[in-house]
């Protein structure tokens, strides 16, 4: 969806969900909605953090797909810019005017690569990781081709158990063949422990990370060693960022959830044993549904079911009710549990994603309310962009 669309020529309930300025009651459903609010408090607070603890914070562009709230996220986080997981993701970025992009993931195809060493063309810095010495020669070929230049982070698997090398002596050999090869730039390390993000208690996940940052340790070192010191140290999420930002190794975070949150992030407990959904972070993304049915004295059928969301960290929860509870779902209807009867037809509620990314995948519209009225709306720029 171009950015640029002229929403005044969208129809409401057919390209779009909503309309600037209508009453948040009037939202068509299922959509996603955004409490502008609480997602600013969320931008700023990321953004006070990363600035007061001296570091540079990317944001995860996979997470929300959107060049709108990306460009938010620079203007009141002073995010640097995104990292996203693929080329395309990239390029949707990159030509929306994000000039510092990072593709977190390896690029191995020839027909990937060559897009992403056109990508610099547009003005941006375009870093990617790498994690296999052959890598190198394809990427820095294609970079002389078409007259431009790739950073290159190598990627360190500090426990996630997916990409990246498990040896500081593989690190140091990457670095060196980035290092002399014409076209690439050895800027730093990927080193992101995904794996233990959404553990619960504070204390495993602290656990984690002392490996993952004893490991990314004895890489700086190496490469310092061989005179390959690296600009940046990146890695960190919403479960973890406040052990890379005290560990004194990493300097760039890639936090992403933390300006949404969902109900599976939500369940992990800060240091002191309380969800972080209650204080740390505010939930600002919402699937707003619509009651549609309800024929049974104990349950209500909404509008939001498969194929309105992501179920696999959970189902949602109900935004702010404790007496009614969303039970299960089918392609299109979702179940709720209503045992007192309060819902009635064409009761709107506001469901709580268990997985956010790619719940947001599945929709084409960001609907931005403030004070129960719609004042923005924002496409999903790199909705489908799994290529």
């Amino acid at each position: 969806m171009n950015a640029q669309v002229k929403l005044d020529e969208l129809e409401v309930g057919f390209d779009v969900p909503a309309a600037i300025g209508m009453d948040e009651s009037a939202i068509q459903t299922p959509c996603l909605i955004l409490d502008l609010d609480a997602l600013e408090r969320n931008i700023r607070k990321m953004g006070e953090y990363a600035k007061a603890h001296g570091m540079r914070h990317r944001v995860h562009g996979k997470m929300h797909k959107s060049v709108d709230v990306a460009k938010l996220q620079e203007k009141l986080g002073g995010a640097v810019g995104v990292c996203c997981q693929k080329v395309s993701e990239a390029e949707v970025f990159a030509r929306g005017g994000i000039k510092d992009v990072l593709v977190s993931n390896q690029v191995r195809d020839p027909l990937k690569i060559d897009r992403l060493a056109r990508l610099p063309k547009t003005g941006a810095k375009i870093i990617v990781c790498v994690d296999d010495i052959d890598n190198v020669a394809d990427l820095s070929a294609a970079t002389q081709k078409h007259g431009t230049e790739l950073e290159c982070f190598v990627e360190i698997d500090c426990g996630a158990g997916r990409c990246g090398v498990n040896s500081t002596n593989d690190v140091v050999q990457i670095a060196r063949a980035i290092d002399a090869a014409p076209g690439l730039k050895f800027t730093g390390i990927q080193a992101y422990q995904g794996a233990m993000q959404h553990m619960d208690a504070y204390e495993d996940r602290k656990a984690k990370l002392d490996v993952a940052i004893a490991m990314v340790a004895d890489a700086v070192e190496a490469l310092k060693a061989e005179r390959l010191e690296p600009e940046l140290v990146s890695g960190g999420g919403t479960g973890s960022y406040y052990f890379e930002s005290d560990s004194g190794v990493y300097n760039e975070l890639q936090c992403g959830s933390y300006a949404f949150m969902d109900a599976d992030y939500g369940r992990i407990l800060d240091r002191d044993g309380k969800r972080i959904d209650q204080g740390e972070w505010e939930n600002a993304l919402f699937i707003l549904t619509s009651v549609m049915s309800h024929t049974k004295v104990d349950k209500a059928i909404c509008d939001a079911g498969l194929k309105a969301q992501s179920v696999d960290s959970g189902l949602p929860t109900v935004f702010g009710r404790d007496d009614v509870q969303y039970l299960k779902c089918s392609d299109e209807h979702g179940v709720i549990g209503d045992p007192q009867g309060v819902l009635k037809v064409n009761d709107k509620l506001r469901l709580v994603p268990g997985h956010c990314d790619p719940t947001c995948n599945v929709h084409d519209w960001y609907v931005g309310v403030r004070n129960g009225k719609v004042e923005a709306l924002w496409p999903v720029s790199a909705r489908g962009k799994a290529y």
